[in-house]
């Protein structure tokens, strides 16, 4: 059995310790803001900071009466502190807290996952340019179009992972946003100035606007950012199930010592990870939709969202993280087979080099009408008999009449059509991981 991967480092901010410590930290910087402004004794703020602490299994015990969780937290970390906690959560509402400690656990899910993003776009960079010149041939509706390289393919995959990096950058900064406006978001109990201190404290913006949450709009865009990195795994992985068909073979996942690939045909050798990434996309884009609807919410605040949010969220951050390693572990190990793809170009009878043919043709005299004709005939005959399409051209009259040998042959280097790639590459070079 394949050990199940867990990154520590992401499923700890979800835990139930961490969940609290973030209220915590968020219930102390209020604190130091209200002392600040002299509504808490400097002798309460030090007895708060010294005491203030929690038991998950005592809040979780409270809650049981309470049936707010909240609640089981202030009481429980005031039995720590005494009388001094009286000054805890003053002027606040509760979703002032939850919802600011949520964007710090946001923040922090978010730089681990643009971490895995820039060690994707390194291996992919590194296969990328390893196989600049490994040429293949191309694919439209999958069938063969034109020769490219195996480096392109995947120097297409970088820019749009450096581009799903820009994205998660950007719906990170949307959701580093904290509210400390007290109940409907009036600010009638706290005024704007303790909000901006807090939120200066843990490094966040503070809400333009609130009700009693944060808009959920900022979280839909967090989520579609992840929905957008997870599908793009996924139209990597299809790419590479495709070529790694029996009749194609072009590349491979690596296949380890001991692996089994099926309980019955011994012989398998199947693409269970990009499988695994494609049906995973799946939940994440799934949980995106949920975000969207979790934006509806009734007047200044219900909790229809809150119950999905401890679903989608840690399931999602925590999944992404899982699909990006395994895929850069995957790419980094990627079997590729230059003669398999070469034998491939070929096997179409020469047809690929069509294109070369009929501006060949066009370039010396002929129509694009009479060109396109002429090639498409030798073309669907040389499909249809299984037959060289060079032969068939070079037994053409119209052909005879205007090329030359050379001028023919040279219709048919599949280097020529790689001339101008360099470019991409140049690119690429330039693209920081």
């Amino acid at each position: 059995m394949i050990p199940r991967y867990s990154r520590p480092e992401i499923t700890a901010i979800w835990s139930d310790e961490h969940r609290m410590a973030k209220w915590l930290e968020v219930e102390l910087a209020a604190c130091e803001a209200w002392a600040e402004r002299g509504r808490i004794p400097a002798e309460a703020l030090a007895e708060i900071r010294e005491k203030a602490d929690f038991d998950v299994a005592r809040v979780q015990e409270i809650e049981t009466e309470t049936r707010h969780d909240v609640i089981a937290f202030l009481t429980n970390v005031g039995e720590y502190v005494g009388d001094a906690s009286r000054y805890i959560h003053y002027g606040m509402t509760s979703s002032d807290m939850l919802d600011t400690a949520l964007a710090l656990q946001l923040r922090e899910a978010a730089d681990i996952l643009i971490f895995d993003l820039r060690h994707l776009l390194g291996v992919l960079k590194k296969r990328a340019l390893e196989h600049r010149d490994t040429v293949m041939i191309g694919r439209s509706h999958g069938i063969h179009a034109e020769p490219i390289t195996f480096g392109l393919k995947l120097a297409v995959w970088c820019f749009e992972t450096a581009r799903n990096i820009e994205r998660l950058e950007r719906a990170r900064k949307t959701v580093s946003v904290g509210q400390i406006s007290g109940a409907v978001g009036t600010y009638a109990m706290v005024p704007p100035e303790i909000e901006a201190d807090v939120c200066h404290k843990l490094g966040l913006t503070p809400a333009p606007a609130s009700t009693q949450v944060i808009q959920r709009d900022r979280h839909a865009e967090f989520m579609t950012a992840l929905a957008i990195v997870a599908s793009s795994i996924e139209q990597f992985a299809t790419e590479i199930r495709h070529l790694q068909r029996t009749e194609v073979l072009e590349v491979e996942e690596a296949f380890k010592k001991g692996q089994k690939g099926s309980s019955a045909m011994p012989h398998k050798r199947n693409p269970i990870v990009s499988e695994r990434m494609c049906g995973q996309a799946r939940v994440i884009r799934a949980n995106s939709l949920v975000a969207m609807e979790n934006m509806a919410l009734w007047h200044e605040r219900d909790i229809s969202h809150s119950s999905a949010e401890r679903v989608i969220l840690p399931d999602s951050t925590i999944l992404l993280d899982y699909m990006l390693y395994r895929f850069a572990d995957l790419m980094d190990n990627l079997l590729v087979y230059p003669e398999r793809m070469k034998e491939n170009l070929w096997s179409s009878h020469g047809l690929v080099f069509s294109q070369s043919v009929l501006l060949k043709l066009v370039d010396k005299g002929l129509s694009r009408e009479e060109a396109y004709r002429v090639v498409q005939t030798s073309a669907m005959k040389a499909w249809q008999d299984s037959t060289s399409f060079k032969e068939l051209l070079e037994a053409d009259e119209t052909v005879r009449a205007t090329l030359t040998d050379e001028e023919l042959d040279s219709c048919f280097d599949e280097t020529r059509y790689l001339e101008n790639t360099g470019a991409v590459f140049a690119r690429l070079e330039e693209l920081e991981t």
